[in-house]
């Protein structure tokens, strides 16, 4: 099957404030494994006071009929694309099942009588692997439920898509090249080290490999990325942000942009970097971009790049009552 949307942006991570709000069983590991940003891992012959330890959600052998159900808060609400049911690890005690459904909901709890959207149906699962299904419903959501049928052990559940957050919750000017604001990498010359979504990733990098970061280039020319931003804005900052890239931070960058009709216009001309150091520079762009292109000189690692600015509140708008509208009928 087509697996294009593990390439996007995972809602439901941990790093972006993802979280389990209900697990109704977790008696061997914790549901709170399911959205861990890191690869799951075994160690074994590894026993606590209940039995082998393992990396991930696993269930009490289920005695009565029925299934076990994780609900996940996604930590940037938007529209679904994909999922990833990981059963890593889990051989002889995965769930042969699982179905997952979606909600959207205003706030911050989910009411007990919910109307959830079915998004895969139950469907097979094989064990020790990444289970993958397209969603195709396009709607917003906020929160999904994993359901496991009867028991057993999911270790990562990954929720691609692209994120749409509500125009209300957001201030005046904000970082648009967030990944939790809509913002989205559409081109990239090389990412052999990182990949380029990472310097978008919220707060700031744990380490080297928190960041995009390309190969050696050993020919002329240089490396860039290019980013949708979250709605055309009218840009004010720029953080240029090597933290951690020591002996392998770029010599000097540039950003452009473009409102969508082809021209390229400097919106931070060509500037001399230092290593392992966060770069401030007010900036006054000639007009508002839609897209922007980092160029780094001549390779190297960048750790973070924010873009801070007014945007266009009418595309926001827009574009989030065009993936609510329908979701909210009854």
């Amino acid at each position: 099957m087509d697996d294009a949307f593990t390439a996007r942006l995972d809602l439901a991570s941990r790093a972006l404030g993802g979280g389990v709000v209900h697990a109704n069983d977790e008696f061997f590991a914790a549901a709170d494994h399911l959205v861990l940003p890191e690869p799951p891992t075994f160690s074994p012959r590894t026993f606590d006071h209940k039995g082998q330890v393992y990396d991930g959600w696993e269930t009490r052998r289920r005695r009565t009929p029925g299934s076990d159900v994780a609900i996940v808060r996604l930590g940037a609400p938007g529209v679904i694309h994909g999922v990833d049911v990981d059963t890593s690890f889990f051989v002889g005690n995965f769930p042969p099942f699982a179905s997952l459904d979606g909600l959207a909901v205003d706030g911050h709890q989910v009411p007990p009588d919910a109307a959830w959207t079915a998004l895969v149906p139950k469907s097979p699962l094989n064990g020790d692997s990444r289970n993958l299904f397209a969603v195709s419903d396009r709607r917003r959501f906020t929160h999904v439920r994993l359901t496991i049928f009867p028991d057993g052990g999911v270790a990562r559940l990954r929720v691609h898509g692209e994120a749409i957050p509500d125009p209300a919750l957001l201030p005046a000017e904000f970082d648009v090249a967030a990944v939790t604001a809509g913002a989205t990498v559409t081109g990239c010359s090389n990412m052999f080290f990182g990949r380029p979504h990472q310097m978008l990733m919220p707060g700031l990098a744990r380490h080297m490999g928190d960041g995009w970061e390309t190969a050696r280039r050993r020919e002329d020319g240089n490396e860039w990325a290019e980013i949708e931003l979250a709605a055309p804005t009218e840009v004010t900052f720029v953080d240029l942000d090597t933290s951690h890239f020591k002996g392998n931070a770029p010599g000097a960058a540039a950003l452009r942009g473009t409102d969508g009709s082809g021209d390229w216009f400097d919106i931070l001309p060509r500037v001399p970097l230092s290593p392992d150091t966060p770069h401030r520079f007010p900036v006054r762009p000639e007009s508002p971009a839609s897209r922007v292109r980092l160029d780094i000189y001549p390779d190297g690692g960048m750790a973070r790049l924010r873009i801070i600015g007014r945007p266009d509140r009418a595309f926001l708008t827009e574009k989030f009552r065009r993936h609510t509208e329908e979701s909210r009928r009854p």
